[in-house]
């Protein structure tokens, strides 16, 4: 696994704001309450990338995961999930919504589930709810990623 060290940035962060939306992710809901976002940070003090994570009741949403474009094709991005979940309790459901990286989170540990297997409050999330479109793979990490 590469060097990554996580730093909390908040939602309103311009640089999180701008890398997300480069990459054609959803930036409508960041400075909401129960979200935690992260500047992925090199051994060099150089920004990798983002990561953010928001509360669900029991369970966790994995969001915002985007590795800057200068950085890509050095496997960073499985790096930052393994990062990522090392700040969430290990027995906490963690659930994700993507539509078009499934087959990189099945390589992190993900499997595809059903709506009807979503718990309501991630059902509930903004993300969940209105700003990912209803065909979005919804996805719940089955074991953690080697």
């Amino acid at each position: 696994m590469s060097d990554i060290r996580l730093e909390p940035v908040p939602g309103g962060d311009p640089e999180l704001k701008l890398a997300l939306s480069a990459s054609g992710l959803p930036t409508e809901d960041l400075e909401s309450p129960g979200r935690s976002f992260f500047r992925a940070v090199s051994s060099d003090g150089g920004t990798i990338g983002y990561a953010g994570i928001e509360a669900c009741g029991d369970a966790v949403l994995l969001r915002s995961m985007v590795i800057l474009p200068e950085h890509r094709g050095r496997s960073l991005g499985r790096s930052l999930v393994q990062a990522t979940l090392k700040a969430i309790d290990g027995s906490t459901p963690v659930f994700l919504a993507t539509t078009t990286a499934a087959p990189f989170f099945e390589g992190c540990g993900f499997i595809v589930v059903e709506r009807g297997d979503v718990p309501p409050a991630v059902l509930a999330t903004r993300q969940l709810s209105g700003i990912c479109p209803a065909s979005a793979t919804i996805m719940k990490l089955s074991r953690p990623p080697t």
